[in-house]
């Protein structure tokens, strides 16, 4: 792409800091105020670090570090750093899920971006919601940005056994349940699961989503998968500092580059990764924002088309740190070669073919080669059929193979609350045949579509070696998850949808082949159920929640807020 420099006086910043009238005067003497002198900001741009390090946020503890690494680079390169503070989104500890809150971040960073006087941006982010929220306010700004990864954790370890986050959370959850290890052993566990900052080390929606955004352009090209203490990583906060900088100076806006083979890229890349469902649903909120069109088919027809080639859990085998020492997703994205539009540019300035020419795989059962993946095709499904006439989603390659062809009768639970209450119950009428459904857990009923699709195994079906089983909800799971979960059924119950109209009882087939999901009902019998159904009642009057009430869109959508959607640009706010 061809770019031309920007003088001083053509820089954004110039407007607040440049111009010889009474309010310039203003911002100049308060920025000395901070002590800075003329010379730090004079004729350079200026870069907004919006960091989402928080006490709470043990993915970005070492944002408070890598935000003055960030600001080396960029005094480097001669611009003027400002770190600013942006919602953080714990994923654990925010409730009843940190999705209720992802465009409240993406409204946030537009509104900074758009009300101070910064040239471009620096985005810290990671944990899970962090990264599309993000980037969804930075498109929608289109201010120059490179988004910094956190980078995952360490291995867990306990008593020899490798520990990836979430996966094994559930895994010896289950066992705990049934009754195979004891108390102690949950204890060491959980002392040794989480050893460092960072972001889950399996292939959750958090390792998922950087490395789409890398795949996508916008990340400097290798940064999503040095773990978050490696060295390398300081080092590639600092180069992120003296890129955006340069990046600045061209006016490399998000939207001049980001083309519809950038977002098919970063679809690709989570596919051959074996990414979390949660991808889908933001991957189509950003490229929205980028006045791009992605649906469910075109997800389908590039999984179908994409070998799984990442053997990491919950998909596969190993972490985010062997990934990393096996290559990185450099070595991915130079395994999958032509399946990748390699003429995509990147935020580095150069195509993606240029970002991972010389790559290389040096551990071939970690990122397998192309003609021996892990599987043949991506490892999500989108299904269509009278129960989801909107889609569902499966990530059928942490399924079990043998219920990837399935028909039983529903167990169905109302909400959450009526899923914990009698899921263990002894008298439940549950088999492993069932067919486990919840419902009122999607945009709106969750609210904000939480991780509760990963229903658990009722204890007494753990006790006689169940370990998977058939779920239905509308609503999401964390990518850490495995399992025969169908999630995202849309539209969802809380609006009609075809799930509020499941009984216990009714029989439900699944065929990941034929990417259907059908309840076994007549069309009649559902339009008597239809006639009956009454919506539940809103649960807010007031604040962000009933805002998000009346905003949000349903899953395939992207789940965005319809006030944030378009493309139409946002005056520049009057200097006064």
């Amino acid at each position: 792409m061809t770019q031309t420099r920007l003088t001083p006086e053509q820089l954004r910043s110039h407007r607040w800091f440049g111009v010889a009238d009474l309010r310039s005067f203003g911002h100049r003497s308060r920025t000395k105020q901070m002590g800075y002198a003329e010379a730090d900001w004079k004729g350079k741009p200026v870069i907004g670090i919006l960091n989402t390090w928080s006490d709470i946020n043990p993915c970005h503890q070492h944002f408070r570090v890598r935000a003055e690494e960030v600001k080396r680079g960029v005094w480097q390169a001669g611009g003027f750093p400002l770190e600013i503070p942006a919602l953080a989104l714990p994923e654990n500890f925010m409730k009843p899920t940190t999705m209720l809150y992802r465009n409240l971040l993406a409204m946030e960073v537009e509104e900074i971006a758009r009300s101070m006087p910064l040239d471009a941006l620096v985005l810290m982010g990671g944990c899970d919601k962090t990264t599309p929220a993000m980037i969804m306010g930075a498109l929608s700004m289109n201010l120059p940005f490179v988004f910094m990864p956190a980078g995952p954790m360490l291995r867990g370890n306990w008593n020899g056994h490798t520990l990836g986050s979430g996966s094994d959370t559930w895994k010896f959850w289950d066992e705990l349940r049934a009754g195979t290890i004891t108390e102690e052993d949950w204890q060491g566990v959980e002392n040794g699961i989480a050893r460092s900052w960072g972001t889950c080390m399996t292939m959750g929606t958090a390792s998922t989503m950087t490395s789409a955004v890398e795949a996508m352009g916008l990340s400097l090209p290798g940064s999503s998968s040095i773990p978050a203490p490696d060295s390398n990583h300081a080092r590639m906060a600092t180069a992120c500092g003296r890129r955006i900088v340069e990046m600045a100076w061209a006016d490399m806006t998000p939207k001049s580059f980001l083309t519809v083979a950038s977002f098919e890229n970063a679809v690709r890349v989570a596919m051959a990764l074996g990414g979390s469902t949660n991808a889908i649903i933001h991957l189509v909120a950003m490229a929205r924002r980028a006045g791009i069109a992605l649906s469910l088919a075109r997800f389908d027809e590039l999984s179908r088309a994409t070998p799984l080639l990442a053997n990491i859990r919950p998909s596969g085998a190993y972490l985010m740190e062997d990934f990393y020492y096996a290559g990185g997703l450099r070595a991915l994205m130079a395994e999958l070669g032509d399946r990748l539009d390699l003429s995509a540019m990147t935020v580095a300035g150069v195509p993606l073919g240029e970002a991972v020419a010389g790559a290389k795989v040096t551990n071939a059962d970690v990122i397998r080669p192309v003609g021996n993946p892990v599987k043949p095709e991506g490892g999500v499904a989108v299904l269509h059929g009278n129960l989801c006439p909107d889609g569902a989603v499966i990530k059928h390659s942490a399924a079990a193979p043998q219920l990837h062809r399935h028909t039983g009768p529903a167990v169905v639970f109302e909400d959450y609350n009526d899923m914990h209450a009698r899921i263990d119950d002894e008298d439940l009428n549950v088999s492993a045949d069932s067919v486990l459904v919840l419902r009122n857990a999607g945009p709106i009923g969750g609210p904000g579509m939480p991780e509760w699709g990963m229903l658990p195994i009722p204890k007494k079906l753990l006790r006689a070696g169940v370990r998977d089983m058939l779920r239905l909800s509308d609503a999401r799971m964390s990518g850490t998850s495995y399992g025969t979960c169908v999630l995202h059924i849309a539209p969802e119950s809380a609006v009609g949808g075809p799930l509020a109209l499941v009984r216990s009882g009714d029989l439900i087939t699944l065929d990941v082949a034929a990417r259907s999901l059908t309840l076994e009902v007549s069309d009649d019998e559902l339009a008597r159920r239809r006639a009956a159904w009454v919506r539940p009642a809103p649960r807010y009057v007031r604040g962000m929640g009933r805002l998000n009430e009346q905003e949000v869109t349903q899953a395939n959508d992207g789940c965005d807020w319809r006030i944030l959607e378009g493309t139409a640009p946002t005056p520049e706010p009057e200097i006064h």
